[in-house]
């Protein structure tokens, strides 16, 4: 299972459903994460005040991606967590039910 998929399942348990798009964005997002990991290349310098709307859910959730992956900056999981921030609003969205991975 890759590391998306695993991702993707992390995010089921939690009824959290991303749709085709966001799933392959948190995809391509993955595998920079992944490319970073042995690459040694750094993230540019963030603020984090970026961040503070981030439910404590979607932070908790990319945290245990990012453990998965070695050699990460601690920055990534903020990253990560705004793909699975804008899944979750999916479901204040009706209509969202239409594209979402299963």
């Amino acid at each position: 299972m890759s590391f998306t998929e695993r991702a993707i399942a992390l995010l089921h348990s939690h009824a959290i459903y991303p749709d085709v798009l966001q799933t392959k964005m948190l995809e391509t997002h993955i595998k920079a994460m992944v490319w970073r990991s042995y690459s040694g290349e750094s993230l540019p310098e963030l603020d984090m005040e970026m961040f503070d709307e981030i439910s404590p859910i979607c932070l908790t959730l990319a945290e245990q991606v990012c453990c998965w992956i070695e050699n990460l900056a601690y920055e990534e999981a903020h990253l990560l967590s705004v793909h699975f921030e804008v899944a979750k609003e999916n479901e204040l969205n009706p209509t969202a039910g239409d594209t979402r991975c299963q």
